[in-house]
């Protein structure tokens, strides 16, 4: 499938057609406003026909209020959304029998690929019971603040692309988070580690063992 419009439409004509299950694994932060009250009809109608939906996003959107008021409605509706502190790519799975992912090797959102191939469906789905599991039901926190133990999540993967590599920008770009916010996590772990470069910074972060530790959710 080739250009947003014809994308946009094959996706909303699956997701019309569901009868029993509807995967999605949303990454990038929160979506654009007007993409989800262009969606919230499909899905709510979906779910009034009894496809059970579960839905995974990035931790940021706890702080995105058009997500969180969609996420809303689709949780009274009997929806499920969970949020991780990164989600692999787009993935959108019906019934387990046709998923639509992007094209990797093309401009995102520009070209996606329906799959139908049982065998592929079925390991894409496996991809997203094992997110699945791993992900936190989103609630509501207080002043669209992240809870104590998903800012660790977030601080870790931050920090993990700045030590592969990345850009404050491209960090941003990927987790759907502000540069600035980024920033603040890079001055924390500079006054943490007593770094004086980023380089510097990359080093100590690696040698430390903290990308290892893993903060308890409760989960």
């Amino acid at each position: 499938m080739r250009g947003p419009g014809t994308i946009t439409a094959t996706l909303a004509a699956a997701v019309r057609s569901c009868q029993d299950e509807l995967l999605t694994a949303q990454p990038g932060g929160g979506r654009p406003e007007k993409t989800l009250r262009e969606a919230l009809p499909s899905d709510l109608a979906a779910l009034g026909r009894g496809v059970r939906q579960r839905t995974v996003y990035e931790h940021t959107v706890r702080s995105h209020q058009p997500t969180l008021a969609y996420a809303e409605q689709i949780a009274q509706a009997g929806g499920e959304v969970r949020t991780l502190d990164e989600v692999f790519d787009r993935l959108i799975i019906c019934d387990r029998r046709i998923a639509f992912v992007p094209d990797p090797g093309a401009e995102r959102s520009q070209v996606a690929l329906a799959i139908e191939h049982p065998g592929v469906v079925r390991y894409l789905a496996g991809i997203f019971d094992h997110t699945w599991k791993r992900a936190a039901p989103l609630r509501d926190a207080p002043g669209g603040r992240l809870p104590a133990e998903l800012t660790d999540d977030v601080r870790r993967t931050v920090l993990r692309h700045m030590v592969n590599g990345h850009t404050d920008e491209a960090i941003a770009a990927r987790l759907g988070m502000s540069p600035r916010s980024v920033s603040n996590h890079m001055r924390w772990a500079a006054e943490l580690f007593g770094s004086r470069s980023r380089a510097q910074l990359a080093y100590l972060i690696a040698r430390s063992g903290f990308l290892d530790e893993r903060p308890s959710t409760g989960r």
